[in-house]
């Protein structure tokens, strides 16, 4: 690909980015991101041939982001399994917050289904992370089982936090008691010295 070919495709994936954090993944066809990017409406189509190949690297975007976040938060691993599960629960949830138009988009079944799309190298290692720590903190269970667990409840947290429900609910103002509690529920209380 020229340098051109690659700019402009880069263009329409930063432009994609912009409109998914004002608009929401609701707002990205391809025909507002050409509209954006300058470009007429068939443009996009020579660098992603459908929709979902557009989304899919915008998406990556996100979990690229996010994955940063995440390594820099347990950069050196000195901390605890534990607290680096913490931690990335934490920056999980921030993510989720901050970014509800790009989160959104990240976990649309229909882009994560298809392997050829290439989402999945980006998402899987940051599960990965997850997975090992558990592993680290549990070595009595199934890590993928029991991280997949926490990060549906994860998930679930953000998505009700986001929609006001868990602090109507709960009457919490702040979400780190749920995640305390979810990181309870799927590794066991922490230990108190």
């Amino acid at each position: 690909m020229s340098e051109p070919e690659a700019g402009l495709r880069g263009r329409l994936v930063d432009v994609g980015v912009e409109l998914v954090a004002q608009e929401g993944a609701q707002a990205l066809t391809l025909r507002e991101i050409a509209r954006r990017a300058g470009v007429s409406h068939g443009a996009p189509r020579r660098y992603f041939p459908t929709h979902l190949e557009l989304l899919s690297a915008i998406a990556r975007h996100g979990f690229a982001e996010l994955g940063e976040q995440a390594k820099s938060t347990i950069a050196d691993g000195t901390a605890s399994p534990r607290a680096q599960v913490t931690a990335l629960g934490r920056v999980y949830l921030e993510f989720a917050l901050a970014n509800p138009g790009m989160y959104e988009l990240m976990f649309r079944h229909d882009l994560l289904e298809s392997g050829h799309l290439g989402l999945r190298d980006t998402s899987l290692p940051l599960f990965g992370v997850l997975v090992d720590l558990v592993g680290r903190a549990r070595p009595d269970v199934d890590a993928r089982l029991v991280a997949g667990a926490l990060w549906a409840n994860l998930h679930g947290v953000a998505q009700l936090w986001r929609w006001g429900s868990l602090q109507l609910a709960t009457g919490a103002d702040d979400f780190a008691p749920l995640l305390r509690s979810a990181l309870d529920a799927h590794l066991g209380p922490e230990a108190t010295r």
